[in-house]
């Protein structure tokens, strides 16, 4: 006879893998993993994602209004039975409050404080690293990649960048995009990996973005999927593994896919 239980939130879970929970709300956690495939697929999800959310939304946190997000995060009760009477270090349960609060706030905290810890493998890595950018690229408005469009010295100087990281060899030209405004390209890290983003804005559709990873799970033709509301193609070639993530209709993502995969070689 199985029992019913509680999904636990990404709060619980979060605070479960930062070992802020007590003994029994732990051995609770780890019965519903257990026998819960979903619950488990998303421990192991926030076990694993690591992205700096300051840096690519460096624009927004500049104008943030730091007091009223400040006093938001106060009011925010803790947890009776897990924490101790000294004041705790930043954690995923923190920076869970604060992304809600900044949301609310109109600006991104940067999610590199927290320390994402590690210990939970994932059954696809390719497939882990796509979620992990969806998630980060649906917080992109087109407020976020705001601004004028930089020249083309300053696209190569970026570009330089993740060259030297990733092993690549990429020009403003063999990343252009038909229709689609260059904005920035940062340099990221996902599960200790360098992680090349290169955003984007679509004046029809929004925020688009071309992410790159080193893969060594060899050559994959181009395929599609949907991901937070967002069409993604994705493909690989025997080094890298990359992915192109936006709001426009399937058949344009495929189209515009298909031209910067044949521009960005290694």
């Amino acid at each position: 006879m199985s029992t019913k239980h509680t999904i636990p939130s990404d709060e619980d879970l979060t605070a479960f893998i930062d070992g802020e929970l007590t003994a029994e709300e732990r051995a609770r956690i780890k019965a519903i993993v257990k026998e819960d495939e979903s619950v488990a697929e998303r421990l192991d999800f926030l076990a694993r994602a690591s992205l700096p959310f300051e840096q690519a939304f460096a624009p927004l946190l500049s104008e943030a209004p730091r007091e009223k997000l400040q006093a938001m995060l106060s009011a925010i009760p803790a947890h009776e039975n897990a924490r101790s009477v000294a004041a705790p270090a930043p954690t995923r349960r923190r920076f869970l409050g604060a992304l809600a609060a900044s949301l609310v706030a109109g600006i991104a905290i940067d999610r590199a404080v927290i320390g994402i810890a590690k210990g939970f493998s994932a059954k696809d890595e390719n497939s882990e690293w796509r979620a992990v950018v969806a998630d980060y690229i649906s917080l992109y408005t087109a407020e976020t990649l705001a601004g004028p469009v930089p020249g083309r010295q300053d696209q190569a100087a970026q570009l330089a960048s993740l060259d030297e990281k990733l092993g690549l060899s990429l020009s403003p030209e063999a990343v252009s995009l038909p229709g689609v405004d260059f904005k920035r390209a940062l340099l990221l890290q996902y599960d200790g990996k360098a992680l090349a983003q290169i955003a984007y804005l679509d004046p029809e559709t929004g925020p688009m973005a071309l992410c790159i990873v080193k893969s060594d799970a060899g050559p994959k033709a181009p395929d599609l999927e949907n991901r937070k509301g967002m069409n993604v193609v994705y493909w690989s070639n025997a080094t890298h593994a990359f992915m192109l993530i936006g709001h426009a209709a399937a058949d344009r993502m495929t189209a515009i896919a298909d031209g910067v995969r044949g521009r960005v070689a290694v």
